[in-house]
């Protein structure tokens, strides 16, 4: 709970207000009584009036003069460097250093009172969650059905996200989870690319069955139960696989909840399709007592670390008309943004300021979208989704130098932020980091059938209108900073968007 602190730009305006309205109301009173009396006010009254007059306009004054001498110094007399006649280059330079000073000082201020997450807080709540869904997905394990044309969970689970990146921002919360199938024997899935069917990437999820097997039959039927017909060939259905792990987790976790009953509340979400596991530590088992959100996310593993995801799309994001959504899966290539972190870490300085900037950049976008029509908030927040950030942090950072990374740099490098991603808005492209991408570097391993991907636009899909949009405000918000950091920067002022969600509550 945030506390109260007295404001005082409305405080002295209310007190002068109040005093003014008690002195009236006195002598309307005053004179009501005397005209009932026939009596005259004494002189001794009258000097009294006086005097609080006179109180009450100095303290009158005091207040216009505190104000505008605490404006900012809007209003305060011209200096040697403001003063019409020093308007040179070197004034004029002063000015900007001194701009430049104000705004990196609140940057690093902002960062450390609203944006730093507690690394205690944060590694208790991922140790928790770590415990719960470990359980979880080892019950789906167990309770596999030995025949060949089922799915079952593969035992283990895979982190991903900014939790996990050491860029996240807000509060330590929410947390993203891959929870790999396993697929019958002998059926190997590898995706398939029909050009850039959805905006940030995505593919059809194609089978290859061993001929001559044992499980011919079982393989008929599971394409049958989970396959979809697209373009004339069987694909797997993410739809559907979402539908059976819905059932499948609600099962596993009705079988795990008395494990946890004394250390944490646990309650099933479905939150816009997306599952959602809803987790309240009682106070007596977790010192850092604050509700997680984690959530599930149902994966096939195609190879080097890389999985195909089942998620709900929306019609909008569809950009190649004729496919059908039910069948389209999204790319998540975590492991190899992890690896190319780690590699950035390497080649950065010991106190480097780039996952500050990512964050930074966050937050600013989020303190950003309360000022906003609620339309313009959704489609802010999607051209500025945290995936599309980090990419354009990926690019920024490969041109170097890595020097310029220091923690003392973290004002231009912020800026420098902003110019790049204006620059792509500008330009509508801003290229996925890793599909059909040639310039990976080495240390990042990738499946074949990923880099020979086609190249996909992460702005793709939004109207020139829009992008233009975006970037003007992208543009006023680097302006604006030292009033959004000042004005906006309590975590009460936050926008939460509201979503339905139908709950299903365990324990």
């Amino acid at each position: 709970m945030s506390g109260y602190s007295l404001n005082v730009r409305v405080f002295w305006p209310l007190l002068t207000c109040l005093c003014t309205a008690l002195w009236c109301l006195y002598h309307a009173l005053r004179r009501e009584r005397a005209g009932v009396g026939g009596e005259r006010e004494p002189d001794l009254d009258s000097g009294t009036a006086r005097l609080c007059q006179l109180s009450l306009f100095f303290l009158l004054c005091y207040f216009l003069v505190k104000q505008c001498c605490s404006g900012g110094g809007r209003l305060a007399p011209p200096t040697a460097t403001s003063a019409p006649g020093a308007c040179g280059p070197e004034a004029r330079a002063e000015q900007e250093r001194e701009r430049g000073a104000r705004r990196a000082a609140l940057l690093r201020a902002y960062y450390a009172q609203r944006v730093r997450l507690s690394p205690h807080v944060l590694g208790h709540s991922k140790a928790h969650v770590s415990k719960i869904v470990g359980e979880l997905v080892q019950t789906g394990k167990a309770e596999a059905r030995g025949g060949c044309g089922s799915l079952a969970f593969r035992g283990d689970f895979v982190q991903i996200g900014s939790a996990y990146e050491q860029h996240k921002v807000g509060s330590p919360d929410c947390f993203d989870i891959l929870v790999p199938l396993k697929l019958p024997p002998s059926l190997k899935p590898e995706p398939v690319f029909a050009g850039a069917p959805l905006r940030g990437g995505g593919a059809l999820c194609g089978l290859q069955i061993a001929r001559g097997s044992e499980c011919a039959k079982d393989f008929r039927s599971f394409g049958d139960s989970f396959g979809v017909d697209v373009q004339g060939r069987r694909r797997l259905s993410s739809a559907l696989v979402l539908k059976w792990f819905h059932w499948k987790v609600q099962r596993c976790l009705a079988v795990i909840k008395y494990q946890f009953q004394d250390r944490c509340h646990i309650a099933l979400v479905v939150c816009n399709d997306r599952l959602v596991l809803k987790i309240l530590p009682r106070s007596d088992y977790v010192c850092c007592h604050i509700s997680m959100a984690v959530r599930l996310i149902p994966a096939v593993h195609v190879g080097d670390a890389t999985f195909l995801i089942a998620q709900p799309w929306a019609e909008t994001e569809l950009l190649v008309p004729g496919l059908k959504l039910e069948a389209m899966w999204g790319i998540n290539c975590s492991k190899q943004e992890q690896r190319l972190l780690g590699w950035f870490k390497e080649q950065t300085p010991a106190r480097s300021c780039h996952l500050k900037c990512l964050q930074m950049v966050k937050a600013l976008r989020d303190l950003n979208c309360k000022t906003f029509a609620p339309r313009f908030s959704a489609q802010w927040r999607a051209v500025l989704s945290s995936y599309t950030l980090k990419t354009a942090l990926f690019y920024l950072l490969l041109r170097g130098p890595w020097e310029a990374w220091e923690e003392s740099c973290l004002a231009e490098r912020l800026e420098d932020f902003f110019l790049f991603f204006r620059e792509c808005l500008h330009k509508q492209t801003l290229m996925h980091f890793f599909l059909g991408n040639s310039g990976v570097p080495d240390v990042v391993t990738m499946p074949k059938a990923l880099k020979d991907a086609p190249a996909v636009n992460l702005l793709a899909g939004f109207e020139a209108r829009t992008l233009d949009l975006v970037s003007f405000q992208l543009l006023n918000t680097w302006n604006q900073i030292p009033q959004l950091l000042t004005v906006n920067g309590n975590p009460r002022y936050l926008v939460k968007s509201p979503t339905s969600c139908k709950s299903t509550s365990f324990c």
